[in-house]
Parts: C-alpha cells; sequence; structure tokens
C-alpha cells in the first residue's frame, strides 16, 4: 500500500512541477486515469519519465491487487478471522488495514483496556518529568510501526461528515448488531472530535494522530466483543 502510495505521490509531483492540474475534484478515478493518458508535457524525454511514473503506479496497484487477492484466500482459515470481519465495521478500516492491525495487536483479550493497546502501538504521548512539572510530547511510537501508519491513514476518512457509505453498509450488513452500535457511536464521536479539534486550531497531523487514537479504543472494543470467552456455566444449586 505504502509504495502504491508513493509511485501515486512521485506522479503527482511530477506534473505539478510541469504545470499539469487535474480540473476535476476527485483523483484516480476512472476519469482521472482518462485524463492522465492524455497529458503531454514539453520535452520528449519528460513525456517518457511521466509515463514512467503512470506505469510505476499501475504496477504497484497491480502488485498491491495481487497481494490482498492471496491474503483473502487465506483469511478463511485463520483463527482471527472474525475478529477481521468485524471491525471492519469502522469507518476508515478496510480490509488491508484491519488484517495489518489485527496481525500485529494478535489477541486483544490481553489487554484489559483500551489505553493498554493504545500505549501499546504507541499511540499515547511522551512525557518528560522534572520535579514536580510533566511536560507531554509527541506519541511515543512504541510497537508497530504499521499498524500505527495503518490507523493514521484510516482516521483521515473522519474529517468528512458522518455517514455509511455504500462499501461501509456492504461490510456491515453481516456483522452483529453490537458491532454496528459500537462502530456508529465511535463514527459520530471521532468526526465531530476531528471537527472541534481543528476548530481549535490544532495541527491537522496532530488532530488525525488523536482521531486514530479513538479509532484504536473503539477497535478494541469490537474486537472484545467478538471474542470474548462465553461465561463459565454456574453449578448447580445444593
Amino acid at each position: 500500500m505504502r509504495v502504491a502510495g508513493k509511485s501515486r505521490q512521485h506522479l503527482q509531483g511530477f506534473l505539478l512541477r510541469h504545470g499539469q492540474i487535474y480540473p476535476g475534484k476527485k483523483g484516480w478515478t476512472g476519469t482521472y486515469r482518462r485524463w492522465l493518458s492524455l497529458v503531454r508535457v514539453t520535452h520528449p524525454a519528460q513525456q517518457i519519465v511521466l509515463q514512467d511514473y503512470i506505469d510505476a503506479v499501475a504496477d504497484a496497484e497491480a502488485r498491491v491487487e495481487r497481494l490482498t487477492g492471496q491474503i483473502a484466500d487465506l483469511l478463511p482459515h485463520w483463527s482471527l478471522a472474525p475478529v477481521v470481519a468485524a471491525v471492519q465495521a469502522m469507518r476508515g478500516v478496510g480490509f488491508i488495514v484491519a488484517v495489518t492491525v489485527v496481525a500485529e495487536v494478535g489477541d486483544f483479550q490481553r489487554f484489559d483496556s483500551p489505553r493498554q493497546l493504545m500505549a501499546y502501538l504507541g499511540l499515547t504521548p511522551s512525557e518528560h518529568s522534572s520535579g514536580a512539572s510533566v511536560r507531554r510530547g509527541g506519541i511515543t511510537k512504541a510497537g508497530s510501526g504499521l499498524a500505527r501508519r495503518a490507523l493514521i491513514e484510516g482516521a483521515w476518512s473522519y474529517r468528512m461528515q458522518a455517514r455509511i457509505s455504500v462499501k461501509l453498509l456492504a461490510r456491515l450488513e453481516a456483522l452483529p448488531k453490537l458491532v454496528r452500535d459500537i462502530a456508529w457511536k465511535g463514527q459520530l464521536r471521532m468526526c465531530q472530535r476531528y471537527r472541534h479539534l481543528i476548530a481549535a486550531g490544532k495541527a491537522k497531523v496532530v488532530v488525525v494522530t488523536a482521531i486514530a487514537r479513538e479509532m484504536l479504543g473503539f477497535v478494541w472494543a469490537i474486537a472484545r466483543a467478538v471474542t470474548t470467552p462465553p461465561a463459565a456455566p454456574r453449578a448447580p444449586a445444593a
């Protein structure tokens, strides 16, 4: 996923440097790709470089699609497959993000609180103590950087108004009501929190990291809901 993202960034950077601005509102649609095929730059050598960037994006996307298919084929044989399906109830947690986070965390039952899980993945603020004063810094970045980056990438989706997209609705249909309710509660809270923090003047990167931390808390709640062991049967009354 990161390779595909980097390839797109390189291509878009090249286009900007040569004054090629897409007139539409949304990139990487069919219309955007048709526009790319029509872009012409001044020098023949630059056109060769442009085509190489376009081919690099296509190759990276094909690799992502191939690997995603292989993971999907293996998923039904994994004991944590129900957790992967359940956490996709969250906005911003698509298939790859879900697999990445669940694979890196493993057993969610070993974390008694969401704060423990947040600390485990390095999403809690660092603290610097000196005498009686305590100063908070950036996140600790402990644990899996892969899972942390996946969550932060997914957290960007909360900048938009709360809603259930067609793609998200398809993921929700087969999930228990409890899971759907947790996910919707989380979406309402995080969309509101994003707007509140931006209005307070916080930098976007700080806001998105804070949302990623809260996302992880709701992921923890959903994962625990679908993996909680059944209560032991009561002994019969004497």
